[in-house]
């Protein structure tokens, strides 16, 4: 039987070398392990893949070629150096271990020969970690954060290094789990009392009337016995339900709808009365659309199988979610590696798409109707700049900059946004637009 940490090894592998998401490969892994070592085995891989360029610059000092080293090598001192510098394993484990676990690929000297001189220089490696003053620059601030420069550099453009350093040390905390009530099968305080009764702690969300934030570690699977009462997903994604504000009876177009999250709520918020036409095309997001409506036990949703853009609709719609595809920059706290997948053109090729599927879907919404755009990114690329273009080429359309109370605090210019390091919450953008009567 595999050690955790070989466990770990083997989903670092399945993460950087073959492009699986950590979620999906640690759900993998860890089926039949208690709650103490699946703890331990998610703490080891989304620490490494959170702060994957900040152990890279601890070890480079310690090895001449680098380049050189097998990927599960490179892994296993990433492994080790971060039972180190992060966690309080005792030291002589975290060496031993990787060292027996490298018997295996051929490089244990090596291995052992870093790691000492790792821990030699632990002190100067920590204190450097620990002062956060000492430096404001782009390149300090990405090495500390392990964010690509590039990202770093817009943002202090954008925000200062102060805040810069917040937003990014914000992408490096651990999430809350946050759940949404399906207040058609119960309510918040009822969820709370069944939480309590197994041992987890819950809160009401701060902005979300129907949220719950789970305090300490937890996963999906201890609070699957709730599936028909919860359903997960982060309060700032609730919001943008809030948004679109569904009315019972009404028909609504949600666009690009899986996992769920919003289609759900949006029928929740209408009572399960009217129409939802939830669009996907992927076979295996469907599956799961499908396995959530199901669990939450809703009629009103109507789920299509195809591309948006070769959708076509009869009749018009009273409302259109628009939840584009994006860089998902806005959701690194909860998908560390995606702050390494893109590159800044990247930002003009998710735009160009988004854009593309606004103008298409636009078209479904009847004279005086809702539309809500939204993404889960922090940049104005896929936020600001989309809705700007478009307004531009479509005079019928204009922003309503009333919403709902308690979304005001989150509205500048009719923009929606939240962020990490002040809501706590995932970064997303939205916006309300109401089609000329």
């Amino acid at each position: 039987m595999q050690t955790t940490r070989e466990l770990a090894l083997k989903a670092l592998h399945e993460i950087w070398q073959r492009g699986r998401k950590p979620k999906d490969v640690l759900d993998d892994l860890s089926e039949s392990l208690d709650k103490r070592d699946r703890a331990f085995l998610m703490e080891l891989v989304y620490g490494v893949v959170r702060f994957r360029d900040t152990l890279d610059w601890a070890l480079e000092d310690f090895l001449k070629k680098p380049s050189g080293l097998g990927h599960d090598t490179l892994n296993n001192l990433r492994l080790a150096a971060y039972q180190m510098l992060f966690m309080r394993v005792p030291h002589w484990a975290a060496v031993n271990e990787a060292v027996e676990m490298e018997k295996k690929e051929g490089r244990p000297e090596l291995v052992n020969a870093v790691l000492r001189n790792v821990l030699r220089n632990l002190d100067s490696l920590l204190e450097r970690l620990r002062d956060t003053k000492a430096d404001k620059t782009v390149k300090y601030i990405a090495t500390l954060t392990s964010h690509p420069r590039w990202l770093i550099k817009r943002w202090v453009k954008r925000f200062g290094e102060d805040v810069t350093m917040e937003l990014a040390e914000a992408n490096n905390r651990i999430p809350p789990l946050t759940l949404r009530v399906n207040t058609l099968k119960g309510m918040k305080q009822q969820v709370i009392n069944e939480l309590s009764k197994i041992g987890i702690e819950g809160e009401p969300t701060t902005y979300s009337p129907v949220g719950i934030k789970l305090k300490g570690f937890h996963i999906y699977k201890e609070i699957f016995f709730l599936k028909g009462l919860i359903m997960v997903q982060d309060e700032a994604s609730q919001l943008i339900s809030y948004l679109l504000d569904p009315r019972p009876g009404e028909r609504i177009l949600d666009a690009c709808a899986a996992p769920g999250g919003k289609t759900t709520h949006t029928a929740q918020l209408m009572q399960d009365s009217g129409e939802v036409v939830a669009v996907e095309f992927d076979r295996k997001r469907m599956e799961r659309l499908r396995e959530n409506i199901g669990h939450l036990g809703l009629s009103s949703i109507k789920a299509v199988q195809t591309d948006i853009l070769e959708y076509s609709a009869k009749e018009p719609f009273d409302r259109v979610l628009l939840d584009a595809p994006c860089s998902a920059l806005g959701v690194i706290r909860r998908n560390p590696d995606v702050k390494y997948r893109h590159k800044p053109q990247d930002l003009l090729r998710f735009k160009a798409n988004q854009i593309n599927i606004l103008r298409h879907v636009s078209k479904f919404l009847k004279p005086g109707g809702i539309m809500v755009y939204s993404v889960c990114s922090t940049e104005p690329e896929e936020g600001e700049e989309v809705i700007k273009e478009f307004l531009k080429e479509s005079g019928d359309f204009y922003i309503i900059d009333t919403p709902l109370l308690f979304l005001k605090g989150f509205i500048k210019d009719g923009f929606l946004r939240t962020y990490p390091h002040m809501h706590d919450m995932d970064g997303f953008f939205g916006v309300r637009l109401c089609r000329k009567a």
